[in-house]
């Protein structure tokens, strides 16, 4: 005995935009951005008697992997050497569209006082031709995806191995956490 199948337009339908959704929030789940450091300029000197400060441009490569835009705020990270602040870099406001990637410059002041003070560390490291630095940041901004906002904060962590001498990136490691909050 042959049993037929009842097939139907509505069935049809329901399951395909069914599909269709399960697939949307797969692919549209939050992912992590991801920062790489490509370049440290070195742009001025700054006599600040007995010590000269740095100013330099860090270039730094962004990629946001999620299906929507971003917007984010101004923010300010901070540079450590051996464990103490040597100085910070500006982050300004903007915006990022989606699966894509930018460069960023951000200008960066470093403190020559904070880098004496760590003198004996610091000839150590110029004499091995690598010098190591740490970097964070938060960064907060909004995503809105149809009619609703969803306000984020990422924070990175940044773990970079530089030439002290030509300030070229050797190697670095980034570890970014998303937090998302409900508007």
């Amino acid at each position: 005995m042959v049993q037929t199948v009842n097939w139907s337009w509505s069935s049809a339908l329901i399951g395909a935009a069914s599909a269709s959704a399960m697939a949307a929030i797969i692919h549209g789940k939050p992912r992590d951005p991801n920062f790489h450091l490509i370049s440290i300029s070195l742009t001025s000197f700054k006599l600040n008697l007995p010590l000269l400060d740095a100013e330099v441009i860090l270039t730094v490569h962004v990629t946001n992997p999620n299906i929507v835009p971003i917007n984010y705020s101004s923010s300010s990270m901070s540079i450590f050497y051996d464990g103490s602040l040597l100085g910070s870099a500006d982050v300004q406001a903007g915006t990022q569209p989606p699966n894509s990637c930018q460069l960023l410059k951000l200008p960066a002041r470093l403190n020559g006082l904070e880098l004496a003070h760590h003198a004996k560390r610091f000839l150590a490291d110029l004499a091995r031709g690598e010098m190591v630095l740490d970097a964070e940041v938060d960064i907060a901004g909004f995503a809105k995806v149809l009619w609703w906002t969803h306000k984020f904060k990422v924070h990175v962590d940044s773990h970079i191995v530089v030439d002290p001498v030509f300030l070229d990136v050797i190697d670095q490691e980034n570890k970014s956490e998303l937090e998302l909050f409900n508007v």
